[in-house]
């Protein structure tokens, strides 16, 4: 199996709803952060990927035809190299809506996650991407837009499709040339939806 979509884009700029889209057109199924819960072996994967380990892609994308979000999209161009006819979409959003989500989100607490899970985020995300600091404005947005610009450069631009919440499914569908579903474009994962499924968790 093979991947044919390379999420390059972070999280919280509608990532989730892009893995459900990107399955609804029949690209297969799509990773997420959200697997790396379910699967026993992913936190240790990327762990592993964040101190530098050479990875086998294919055991980690097993059963899996696109990523987006994060961990992957810190690799992609390792992802590039070993997926050499994917696509890459670059999700984002305006700047300062992102980092509002992300401090009313993703780095907000993590109570109840699972132990291997905070480890893989401490070392991938709070260490490697933003160097300790997930929460003063300017750093973090900083990174973001770093991570962005270089997407630009790195990937060609025959493929990539840069893309925002919002844009539906036309330059999607154009972009990996599929029809246009007959069914609203997906839309989830909001703060509060993500509030309350973390909320949920940590009563468990």
């Amino acid at each position: 199996m093979t991947l044919s979509v390379i999420g390059a884009g972070l999280g919280r700029t509608g990532t989730l709803s892009l893995k459900f889209a990107l399955e609804q057109l029949g690209l297969g199924r799509c990773y997420h952060m959200m697997e790396v819960f379910g699967l026993a072996a992913a936190p240790g994967q990327w762990t592993r990927a964040a101190d530098g380990e050479v990875m086998d892609w294919d055991e980690v994308f097993t059963g899996f035809n696109a990523t987006v979000d994060w961990p992957a999209c810190d690799f992609y161009r390792e992802l590039m190299e070993r997926y050499p006819q994917a696509k890459v979409i670059l999700s984002v959003r305006d700047p300062q809506a992102w980092y509002e989500s992300t401090q009313a989100t993703i780095f907000r607490s993590h109570d109840g996650a699972p132990p291997e899970w905070l480890e893989m985020f401490e070392k991938l995300i709070v260490r490697n991407k933003f160097n300790g600091d997930l929460h003063t404005r300017d750093h973090v947005i900083g990174v973001y837009e770093r991570h962005n610009d270089e997407v630009r450069r790195t990937v060609p631009a025959e493929k990539l499709l840069e893309y925002r919440p919002g844009d539906g499914w036309e330059p999607l569908c154009a972009f990996l040339g599929v029809p246009v579903p007959d069914a609203p474009y997906p839309k989830t994962n909001s703060t509060e939806e993500f509030q309350a499924r973390v909320a949920a968790r940590a009563a468990q």
